[in-house]
């Protein structure tokens, strides 16, 4: 048996203001050629497959295509909901999607209801079948599920051990027939993750990362959340998401893991890339060294977020640097060395400016980080000049 561990797809998110729908499809492609190449037998989806609770229309579309295709390639698909999405409308014809070979766990009352798929006999002495259990634990909001789950306490660590507890509860019911191997789906932030800056912060209400060893005994734990491809410990992971949300990302291989499993439980975890359409730059320096040095090249082409460290703020910064990289997507500045020592606050300086040419000036200084220039003073001159004309012809 061949699993595809993926999670945080994120569908119709966008990167900074660009829409990301077709870069979506195209990883949709990666994942159904993956499912050929592979021979997958059943993808997982560890939560946030869309990005909001109501997800446009397209986006919606773009889905039903994808599971669509996934399920022509041969593949089962097991799939629970994440903190962005709606559990209750991703989980609409539940029962009738099931199926079709497309399984969601998105409620309470299915954490101890999995997926049982045969693996075959166990080795020769121990006797009997060998079946894999697949289990969805989706995004558990403590406030509101503490009481159902019989939780002591609404905290993140107590409602997923009262989940996990559920599951083991059942694996111990079905060994008494069968030797259970168990996959368990969960989006949550576990103990020793490393997050970017593209998801959202699980840690207010006093939601918290949770230990590892409440996943200890289960065969495989595919953890959704955290959007970089991680190991915990061998047999649990974060798949990451399959494309890049934040310039955080920047430096991340996305990708999957290909999970084999037989009769006797795990055999392999391996790794399962998707290739970026885009790369991200993440650049920082004078504007004119940015502008002139041919290693800044390869970012000609690539989403950029900038960083300016220039004494003083250069003029048309962000049109300047897009004559370059014209898929500058991000401009910040943290001058070096700069001479922009703020002596006296913005207020004290105003109070001390003997006109009205000084006061505008000093806004523009304050804001942009660089005092205006002889043609700049004038055109504000020029300005106040007309505004004052307006109000002496009332």
């Amino acid at each position: 048996m061949r699993l595809l561990h993926t999670s945080d797809w994120h569908l119709g998110r966008s990167f900074h203001g660009v829409g990301m729908l077709d870069a979506q499809r195209a990883f949709v492609d990666q994942l159904v050629g993956a499912v050929e190449q592979h021979r997958v037998d059943v993808v997982l989806v560890a939560g946030d497959v869309y990005d909001r609770a109501l997800p446009g229309v397209d986006v919606v579309r773009l889905l039903d295509e994808a599971l669509v295709r996934l399920a022509a390639a041969g593949a089962q698909v097991v799939l629970t909901s994440g903190n962005h999405d709606s559990a209750i409308r991703l989980g609409f014809a539940s029962r009738l999607l099931e199926r079709g070979g497309v399984h969601l766990r998105t409620r309470i009352e299915a954490l101890d209801e999995p997926l049982l798929l045969p693996l075959g006999e166990t080795a020769a002495g121990e006797g009997g079948e060998a079946v894999l259990a697949i289990y969805g634990i989706p995004w558990l909001e403590p406030r509101l599920v503490a009481e159902q789950l019989g939780a002591d306490t609404p905290s993140h660590f107590e409602v997923t051990r009262a989940a996990t507890g559920m599951i083991r509860e059942d694996i111990k019911r079905r060994s008494a027939s069968a030797t259970v191997h168990s996959v368990v789906l969960a989006h949550t932030f576990a103990s020793g993750g490393i997050s970017s800056d593209s998801e959202r912060d699980l840690s207010i209400g006093g939601v918290g990362a949770v230990p590892l060893d409440l996943f200890e005994g289960f065969s495989y734990t595919a953890l959704g959340h955290l959007h970089g491809r991680q190991t915990l410990s061998p047999h649990v992971r974060y798949s990451g998401s399959p494309l890049a949300y934040s310039f955080s990302e920047a430096t991340h291989q996305k990708g999957g893991w290909l999970v084999d499993l037989g009769a006797e439980g795990v055999t392999s975890v391996r790794e399962v890339l998707w290739p970026a359409p885009r790369a991200l730059a993440v650049l920082r320096g004078p504007l004119a060294e940015l502008l002139e040095s041919p290693a800044h090249q390869w970012a000609e082409s690539a989403y950029c977020q900038v960083t300016l460290t220039d004494a003083q703020r250069p003029a048309r910064a962000m049109e300047r640097l897009r004559s370059r990289f014209p898929d500058t997507l991000v401009l910040g500045f943290d001058p070096e060395g700069g001479t922009q020592a703020a002596a006296s606050s913005y207020s004290s300086r105003l109070a001390d400016a003997p006109d009205d040419l000084a006061v505008c000036c000093g806004f523009l200084e304050h804001v942009r980080g660089r005092v205006p220039d002889d043609a700049e003073k004038a055109a504000v001159a020029v300005a106040l000049e007309n505004v004052r004309l307006l109000e002496a012809s009332r």
